[in-house]
């Protein structure tokens, strides 16, 4: 039975030991003294998932300007009204603005019925497409807008 354990966080890495006392020290000793490097590499931490009824709160820089404005204010500057593409990419935008990092296509649905914009013909193949186009990945079930996709819109 081990005799000693460590763990800790550092950004999103986390990291256990277990063992003889003298072995986690010297792993400890050897981590401490790559922690430097270690939290330049450490991906953030994301954010809780929430959902889209939710309240969010706005994030930092470009983010915040984005997260004042209202949706349909957002989607007109983005002359993201009628194509049904651009629409679903600045929802999305819009989203992330406001806190959710992670997105489904009901959260765009959802997010556009609330703002009594018109719907989307069809949220799933929009999302495909603007895939395809490098604008938007997935991860699992949801998806997330690229630096790509933000710069298309200029947002």
């Amino acid at each position: 039975m081990p005799d000693a354990r460590i763990e800790f966080t550092i950004g999103g890495i986390s990291f256990v030991g277990e063992g003889e006392q003298g072995w986690v020290a010297e792993q400890l000793d050897k981590i401490l003294e790559k922690a430097p490097d270690l939290i330049k590499l450490a991906p953030k931490k994301q954010a809780s998932r929430t959902t889209a009824t939710e309240s969010h709160g706005p994030t930092e820089g470009t983010d915040a300007t984005i997260a004042k404005k209202t949706l349909p204010v957002f989607l007109n500057e983005k002359d993201a009204t009628k194509n049904q593409l651009n629409k679903f990419l600045a929802t999305a935008i819009w989203l992330h603005a406001k806190g959710k990092n992670r997105l489904k296509t009901s959260d765009i649905t959802a997010a556009l019925k609330d703002a009594q914009q018109t719907r989307l013909g069809n949220p799933s193949d929009c999302l495909n497409k603007n895939v395809k186009k490098g604008y938007i990945e997935k991860d699992g079930t949801e998806f997330f807008v690229t630096q790509e996709g933000r710069s298309f819109l200029k947002a």
